[in-house]
């Protein structure tokens, strides 16, 4: 019986974790197929000849460090959600409240787990009454979220560096007309050439700021709204097949308010 249910969660749990890693896989192909056209056309060689402060180098490294930290988290959540119905299979069986009994050590590891078996603990530290998890449920979600923060704070670096490469890119474009002189052509000219990099500084950070924020943005939404579901998984599960169970151990009326 065991098996069967053991079988039937893999089956499920693979799916949604493909579902989850699925989404961040083809955004990510479309992004790479997108640099892929740019770097063909030559746009990605003309942004970086022509940013002198390499501004756009260190926003494109950035971009791709955060990619990979996003894949990380994603593939983490995944597994999270793997658990988290993994535990649902088992839990849901004629015979899952038995695994309660044992102290939880039947159901696969994971933070979804590990909250289960906490609840176990203030069970048998309880001596009756209603079990209220809702200090435990912030500290689960705390832990799914984890290093999610990271997405947000890469987002505003990368804005916060478009605008740099701007405020830099103005200045070289500026400091040559302080000591202009109309009437000496070769000074003019150069102090024109100086202004065009000054300007191609400016619009290239810029535009690679944007477009490195707003794609990271994305993708760590994707991560949230993930980290959301499983959440609401482990809410879900805990409230209608774990404390329902404990609560009976402890000889507590269902509907008894705590």
């Amino acid at each position: 019986m065991n098996a069967k249910v053991g079988a039937a969660a893999s089956a499920g749990t693979d799916a949604a974790e493909r579902s989850v890693l699925l989404l961040w896989m083809i955004f990510t192909g479309l992004s790479v197929f997108a640099a892929f056209l740019l770097w063909r056309y030559g746009l990605i060689r003309l942004l970086v000849s022509s940013d002198r402060t390499y501004i756009s180098s260190i926003i494109a490294v950035l971009y791709i460090v955060t990619c990979i930290h996003c894949f990380w988290r994603t593939r983490a959540i995944a597994r999270e959600g793997e658990v988290a119905r993994g535990c649902r299979a088992i839990l849901a069986a004629p015979d899952g409240a038995k695994v309660l009994a044992s102290d939880a050590r039947g159901l696969p590891g994971g933070l979804v787990t590990d909250h289960i078996k906490s609840l176990v603990q203030k069970a048998d530290a309880q001596a009756k009454g209603r079990i209220d998890q809702t200090l435990l449920l912030r500290t689960l979600a705390d832990r799914l979220r984890g290093s999610n923060g990271f997405g947000a704070f890469v987002s505003d670096t990368l804005m916060k560096l478009g605008l740099l490469g701007t405020i830099i890119g103005f200045i070289i474009m500026l400091a040559p007309i302080a000591s202009l002189d109309a009437a000496d052509k070769v000074a003019m000219k150069s102090s024109m050439g100086l202004m065009s990099d000054g300007m191609a500084v400016a619009m290239y950070t810029t535009l690679a700021g944007l477009i490195g924020s707003i794609l990271v943005r994305i993708q760590y939404y994707m991560l949230d709204s993930a980290t959301q579901r499983v959440f609401s998984d482990a809410v879900v599960l805990t409230e209608t097949h774990v404390t329902p169970a404990l609560e009976r151990r402890l000889g507590t009326p269902l509907g008894t308010p705590p």
